[in-house]
């Protein structure tokens, strides 16, 4: 096999398993999670007239079952074979040229447009590259300070759309409206962090248009899920359990329909449906359960189990009473433990405050000031501009809890407000922010 070449062992694989060409592009578009390949293009890398880059052949790597180090040998020998002249799979018929006059004056309107055709502001390289730094944002995104990271979202969100106003062949134009839907994503998350839910929704809006112009699957349903996030946090929880919802009619693969059912579950759980919030919970565990592939980027873009018991620990919340606070504590120090024990930079810091701020309010729940106020050093220790605003939202409503009357005369509820107080009244100042709103 070490003399093979790429469309000659791409023919081979497939023909072992009986398969079409568009069968093999329907394989890699599951996996990839849009409908881009096309079995035409498929022919095209058996044919050799192109050779399948990296990102494209460690999907098919996938879709055949071997390891993608057996496709890079054998691009290497056609492009090796290109290079000394050897022929290839097509060589006969690329060098066929016309030998009357005629015919080769006409070829010069065929180079010409060949030309223009070649005066692209993007290629492979620089496409793989965007999306390497869009893949690096998109986890440090969970664990780093918003300070460091949200002018280079922005930047390369500029940057992706300058590329697109370009010139490019049409596969990088449409890797390029991925990367410029996920940085938009990216940015939508920027504006919830900060509480600006209408800036949210305009960057929301253009990374649905860039997924649906791409034609990818797994973003559309990406965005619904940002969608219903800003929704949820504007107290429309009916219309982000729609959107959630909604976001389940996309064909997808990893963690988004975990995802999208969790969101569903909360929304319904504060607008009081407790059946609606249960199903949707078991939804989102029988989802989990049938995932078969990991998701691409990580990071902000993937959905753990650590955050799947950190929303359900809400949810439980929600929906009151003594045994779904109970659950809630249990699921939110699941939740905990499991981002503890994972890789630093996979540390979710927003869903680590998230969740020790729903295991404070459920051991008040049950009367324990204690625990609560064991559960709050966490957050309430913790840099003020660490503390988005949905957390500093979340810390509101528990000052408002600790206001009641029933602990309007004890000591240590007086104490906890205080600080309550004090870490809101910081955290929502301008020094606590960025110098100027991401747009």
């Amino acid at each position: 096999m070490g003399d093979t070449g790429i469309g000659e062992l791409l023919v081979r694989l497939r023909t072992d398993r009986g398969w079409s060409q568009q069968r093999v592009a329907d394989e890699y578009n599951a996996l990839e999670g849009r409908s881009a390949k096309t079995g035409k293009e498929l022919g095209r890398y058996e044919r050799e007239t192109r050779v399948p880059v990296p990102y494209t052949r460690k999907y098919l790597a996938k879709v055949f079952g071997v390891d993608v180090a057996v496709l890079d040998r054998a691009a290497t020998v056609t492009k090796r074979r290109r290079g000394s002249g050897e022929p290839s799979l097509c060589s006969e018929r690329e060098h066929v040229r016309p030998v009357a006059d005629t015919m080769s004056a006409d070829a010069v309107a065929s180079a010409d447009f060949a030309r223009f055709i070649a005066q692209r502001n993007a290629d492979v390289a620089v496409v793989e590259q965007l999306e390497a730094d869009v893949a690096h944002l998109a986890r440090a995104y969970v664990s780093h300070p918003l300070l460091e990271l949200y002018v280079e979202i922005k930047r390369l969100r500029n940057a992706a759309f300058e590329l697109l106003r370009g010139r490019q062949h049409p596969r990088q134009t449409t890797d390029l409206y991925v990367a410029a839907s996920r940085l938009c994503g990216l940015s939508a998350h920027v504006c919830l962090d900060l509480g600006d839910y209408a800036s949210a929704a305009t960057h929301a809006r253009t990374a649905r248009a860039c997924a649906g112009a791409a034609g990818h699957e797994g973003m559309l349903a990406w965005v619904r899920a940002v969608e219903s996030l800003i929704a949820y946090w504007s107290g429309r929880y009916e219309q982000a359990a729609g959107l959630a919802r909604a976001g389940r009619g996309h064909r997808t693969s990893g963690s988004i329909a975990v995802r999208l059912a969790s969101l569903e579950a909360r929304a319904l759980a504060m607008g009081g449906d407790e059946a609606g919030a249960a199903a949707a919970l078991n939804d989102a565990d029988r989802f989990r359960q049938a995932m078969s592939c990991t998701d691409e980027p990580p990071g902000l873009f993937a959905f753990p189990a650590a955050k799947q018991f950190a929303y359900a620990g809400t949810t439980y919340l929600a929906l009151g009473g003594q045994t779904h606070a109970q659950q809630a504590i249990s699921a939110a120090g699941t939740a905990i433990r499991l981002y503890r024990g994972a890789e630093e930079d996979d540390q979710s810091v927003g869903d680590l405050f998230a969740a020790h701020v729903d295991l404070a309010r459920g051991h008040l729940l049950l009367g324990d000031l204690d625990a609560t106020e064991v559960m709050l050093a966490f957050v309430l220790d913790s840099p003020p501009g660490r503390l988005s605003a949905s957390i500093v939202r979340r810390l509101g409503a528990l000052w408002r809890e600790l206001s009641r009357p029933e602990y309007g005369g004890a000591a240590q509820a007086a104490h906890l407000r205080d600080r309550l107080q004090y870490t809101v009244v910081l955290a929502a100042s301008p020094a606590a922010r960025p110098p100027e709103l991401p747009t």
